[in-house]
């Protein structure tokens, strides 16, 4: 009984980080085939543990947590599980994490450097993805798959 509420613990405590070294107020767009979201949300990390919790009227609607697992309001699951559900399964397992903390997708394919940034292009027969990262934020849009992901400072 003992083993099967320390398996249980271990199991829940997954994604449970909460002391976050950087906190940041943003705009959050993201239209994917289970999230439509624009409005406001908080960026919170510390090192590679993530959390992003999206707000409508003032109020959390949900909050999605990254380190070596994906957690949601509908349970924790691994980053493929993740991208299957809520992105596309085509996309490698740290393409959420790195568009959070504003690194390039795809081992950094076709990366361009730019001014403020970098841009990425990304064209297979399953993706065709922009991704821009600059002073004014994150934008990544694949019009294979209509998914649209964009993050910008709360004063712009």
């Amino acid at each position: 009984m003992k083993q099967i509420l320390l398996i249980f613990a271990l199991f829940f405590s997954a994604c449970s980080v909460k002391n976050y070294e950087h906190t940041q107020t943003k705009i959050i767009t993201i239209k994917s085939p289970k999230i439509k979201f624009s409005d406001a949300g908080y960026l919170r990390n510390s090192g590679d543990t993530i959390e992003l919790e999206l707000f409508v009227a003032g109020k959390s609607i949900e909050k999605i947590t990254l380190n070596h697992m994906v957690c949601t309001s509908e349970g924790c699951m691994s980053k493929s599980g993740f991208n299957k559900d809520y992105l596309h399964s085509a996309y490698p397992d740290d393409t959420m994490q790195n568009m959070l903390l504003s690194r390039a997708i795809y081992d950094g394919i076709n990366l361009s450097k730019t001014d403020d940034g970098f841009e990425q292009s990304i064209k297979d027969e399953r993706v065709d993805i922009i991704y821009r990262v600059d002073s004014h934020g994150v934008f990544f849009k694949d019009r294979a798959n209509g998914i649209i992901f964009k993050i910008k400072d709360l004063d712009e």
